[in-house]
């Protein structure tokens, strides 16, 4: 505190600069250690929990989206219309996936034909039933080309797929989604096992298993698009399956109708994947909302302690407060030394929390395998709010300690 003289020989009122206001101020926070870190939990806690939320929701979400994109963003389905025209060919042909497949950003394709004839065909593993046993089992038959497992996302767990020459010789070959095998009790195809549709015998040459898309292969016989029409009546594609690159699928579904049915493109119905950006907007404004209320109510926890402990430390130092209004401190210089104090707390707290909450967040990346998202503007912002909070804490405590009277404190 430092006092100031006029040219006429007679002395100001008493002045504190900033220097003078931090230091009283830093006195004071570290005049009582133990209180001071106590009441700087508060918005330790506060700032750690806003900063964990923020940053595991927009990993989490870039997680999610990602999953998304892998799984969903890259799958185009092309549906062909069981009456197309007045053609009697097929609007679309078994050989139309070689030209989707030369399109720029296509993984895989495959064409399936299905019916609702062949939706429910019995199905038996042998064609002499015993007494006691089922009959058989309700499975759908379908048809599809022998790219059929890289579209679905699948594998081969046992034996081979349909190929070329089981389509040009009209072989009786038929593979079995791996829930189908098991209903049927088959899980080799070693001995050439076979199943029975309506009387007639196909040799299972491969069980189909771990599908992601079109999941309902899984209960399903799958035949060759030769045998399968000459009878099963399925000789004419319904879907075509493409998977593409991330980014690639809104190209190739506009694309892909075009090289299916020249000429006859709107006559397909293409389902493609909503944009990713705007799922990832949505996915990781519902975590940061549904999260960022707990960050916010442990924020207002840390805000109260500070106000409280500011409050009980006003009281405690009411002889202080009138000493130095009786050496002639105003009551602006009083309340600034509780709210500098009040935000030193408040900035501590959001520093630590800050640096806190950065890494609880790369932890548990690293535990979930994900990649962390940390945002700069965060790092920088928690202290910025750590000291707010403090400031607004101690609004109300220094203004109840400017307003009392020198006479007063002294006396009290």
């Amino acid at each position: 505190m430092r006092s100031r003289t006029r040219a006429g020989g007679t002395v100001e009122r008493p002045w504190m600069d900033f220097r003078d206001l931090w230091s009283e101020a830093l006195a004071g926070v570290l005049a009582r250690p133990m209180r001071s870190a106590l009441t700087t939990l508060g918005t330790v806690l506060g700032i750690t929990t806003l900063v964990i939320t923020i940053g595991v929701s927009s990993t989490a979400g870039n997680q999610i989206v990602g999953r998304f994109d892998a799984l969903t963003a890259t799958s185009v389905t092309v549906g062909v219309p069981s009456v197309a025209s007045a053609d009697p060919g097929p609007l679309v042909d078994w050989s139309g996936v070689d030209a989707v497949r030369r399109l720029a950003g296509v993984e895989s394709v495959a064409a399936i034909a299905d019916s609702q004839e062949t939706a429910g065909v019995e199905v038996r593993a042998h064609h002499v039933v015993a007494p006691g046993e089922t009959t058989g089992q309700t499975m759908a038959v379908v048809a599809a080309s022998p790219t059929l497992p890289a579209a679905v996302r699948g594998g081969m767990t046992a034996g081979r797929f349909l190929d070329d020459g089981d389509i040009a010789r009209h072989d009786r070959v038929a593979v079995l989604g791996d829930q189908a095998a098991r209903l049927l009790g088959i899980d080799s195809v070693g001995n050439a096992p076979a199943v029975f549709l309506k009387g007639q015998a196909y040799t299972v040459i491969g069980i189909l298993g771990g599908v992601e898309r079109e999941q309902q292969l899984a209960t399903a016989v799958i035949l060759p698009p030769t045998t399968a029409a000459d009878r099963m009546g399925l000789g004419t594609v319904t879907r075509v399956l493409i998977n593409t690159a991330l980014g690639a699928a809104g190209q190739v579904a506009r694309q892909a109708p075009i090289a299916l049915a020249p000429g006859a493109e709107a006559s397909l119905t293409v389902t493609a994947p909503t944009d990713p950006a705007e799922a990832r907007k949505g996915v990781q404004g519902d975590v940061n909302g549904l999260f960022l209320v707990l960050g916010l109510v442990s924020l207002v926890v840390g805000a109260i302690g500070i106000a409280n402990v500011t409050l009980v430390t006003v009281i405690e130092r009411i002889g202080e407060i009138g000493l130095r209004r009786a050496l002639g401190a105003s009551r602006r210089q009083i309340a600034g030394q509780f709210l500098v104090e009040s935000t030193t707390i408040g900035l501590l707290g959001g520093v630590v929390g800050a640096a806190l909450g950065m890494v609880v967040v790369v932890i548990v990346s690293a535990v979930k395998e994900w990649t962390p998202v940390l945002d700069v503007r965060l790092a920088l912002g928690a202290p910025v709010a750590g000291a707010l909070v403090g400031l607004l804490a101690g609004l109300y405590p220094s203004l109840r300690a400017s307003r009392m009277e020198p006479v007063d404190a002294l006396r009290a």
